[in-house]
């Protein structure tokens, strides 16, 4: 966790995540990893961060660019990057509670450090798949966090929609 981040401690935060990734529904219940959270000096294969949106750029190699992105997560190599904006304030009409959103980000970017890609909602109505970017909109789908939804593995079609990221 990024320093000089307030309203949240470090524990707070990795208890949450530890949290959410050993739930069920999420990429360790779906039986294809084993996750869990490791002492500093260990063997691992990914940190988690979360951080402001500037460091978001920097760790998630946007910084450089004329329009830094500063509103998404994302997954860069062995990182996965949590935007604290989207940790505290969510996303306008995602239609779900800023926990179950916490869980989305979580889950999503974790996703992207598993190999998985973007998946399109279904249908009008239907819950998202874990990894639509559900940041940038729902497309007709209903929110969701998770990977296993009523006790199996969801998935949507493969592709991104061509959604802009709103200016932070």
């Amino acid at each position: 966790m990024e320093k000089g981040i307030g309203g949240i401690t470090a524990n707070q935060f990795a208890g949450r995540v530890r949290e959410v990734l050993s739930e069920g529904r999420s990429w360790a219940g779906t039986g294809e990893v084993r996750l869990r959270r490791v002492p500093r000096g260990e063997t691992y294969d990914f940190t988690i961060y979360l951080v402001t949106p500037q460091t978001r750029d920097t760790l998630c190699g946007d910084a450089t660019r004329a329009d830094p992105d500063r509103y998404t997560s994302c997954r860069n190599g062995n990182r996965v990057v949590l935007n604290v904006a989207r940790w505290v304030h969510g996303v306008p009409r995602y239609g779900a509670g800023l926990e179950r959103y916490r869980a989305y980000m979580i889950n999503h970017e974790t996703g992207h450090r598993l190999g998985h890609h973007h998946e399109k909602c279904p249908g009008q109505g239907k819950v998202a798949p874990v990894m639509q970017q559900q940041t940038l909109g729902l497309h007709g789908c209903t929110a969701n966090a998770w990977r296993r939804v009523k006790g199996t593995t969801y998935r949507g079609p493969a592709g991104a929609y061509n959604d802009p990221v709103p200016r932070a």
